[in-house]
């Protein structure tokens, strides 16, 4: 595989071939997540947004092979998704996945069920007293915090003002089984240019990362409670980029942004410790919007021109990039 790296500059640049990809839809994804299975990551699910206005929006669910194992139909324009485990759900303790339903301006929850997909479980309203855009939610990360396990949603949307761009919400369940998000803060700097879509978070240091698209990527803590809740942690990322900044992963020692670009997109790699930029790399997807990268290194990023996503190993960026991986 190495030989077939191509180095394109001395920042470390690099063209890594993909492992395979997704089917192709029939309409424009947006957004992956990847679900780990507990016992067999084989077993594990890629989940993705195709993020068109109902009937035609959906969250496609595919097996590690690329194939489709299902689809939830006739969702309103969703935007992204993400994943979260051990959420109690009355005596059970279930994973779940929750979308951005930017039409209907409101949360989508979905029970993770090993080998048949999704299982809708609720539809929650956000930014509720927002009108127009500022009402309409975008990107969505799900928080774990260490120290009582409750569930949060951090979510982003079509436009915000320079601060509180962001909402924070607690999901519980009650004992009937019914859920409900309650907003636990408004939180985030905004430069003032384009939007802010892409948001994730590091589960091990509880911090939050998002894209300030024509600005930067913006760090937080991702605790409300934290004594620095309020307070910009960092802005990086300022330079050296061609196009939006959109899609966000943390792994491990590493945050990569996706610089959007047609046809081919880059992705950018930051020290984790020290924010310093280690290398650029490509994987032939196009227009990238949404990424994600799960526990075991499957990179997963948005392919436009095809509709799909494509999928790369972690292990062969990093060694394309000379860093560990």
């Amino acid at each position: 595989m190495l030989a077939l790296i191509l180095t394109l500059s001395l920042l470390g640049q690099v063209d890594v071939p993909s492992l395979r990809e997704t089917v192709t839809e029939p309409h424009q994804t947006d957004d992956p997540a990847v679900w780990v299975h507990p016992k067999d990551r084989r077993k594990s699910l890629i989940l993705g947004t195709i993020k068109m206005a109902a009937p035609d929006g959906a969250i496609a669910v595919y097996r590690l092979d690329g194939t489709r194992l299902m689809t939830v139909p006739n969702v309103d324009r969703p935007n992204n998704i993400d994943v979260a485990y051990g959420f109690s759900l009355g005596k059970r303790k279930v994973d779940i996945a929750v979308a951005t339903e930017r039409n209907q301006n409101r949360l989508r929850v979905f029970e993770v069920v090993p080998g048949v997909g999704l299982k809708d479980l609720a539809a929650l309203p956000v930014f509720v007293g927002e009108t127009g855009p500022a009402s309409q939610p975008m990107g969505i990360a799900l928080y774990k915090r260490k120290r009582d396990q409750a569930i949060f949603a951090i979510v982003s949307r079509k436009s915000g003002p320079r601060e509180g761009y962001l909402w924070q919400y607690r999901l519980m369940a009650g004992a009937d089984g019914s859920l409900q998000a309650t907003k636990v803060r408004a939180f985030g700097a905004f430069s003032g240019t384009k939007e802010i879509e892409a948001v994730a978070v590091d589960a091990e240091r509880e911090e939050v990362y998002y894209s300030d698209e024509g600005a930067g990527i913006r760090k937080y803590s991702a605790d409300p409670d934290h004594a620095r809740a309020s307070e910009s942690l960092a802005l990086f990322a300022q330079t050296g980029w061609k196009g939006d900044r959109e899609g966000i992963a943390v792994h491990r020692g590493y945050v990569i942004a996706t610089d959007q670009q047609h046809p081919n997109s880059e992705f950018h790699v930051f020290s984790r410790d020290t924010l310093k930029e280690l290398g650029v790399f490509r994987i032939g997807a196009d227009t990238t919007d949404g990424i994600d990268i799960s526990s075991f290194g499957l990179f997963v990023a948005m392919n436009d021109s095809r509709h799909n996503f494509r999928l790369a190993d972690w292990a062969a960026i990093a060694r394309a990039l000379k860093i560990k991986p």
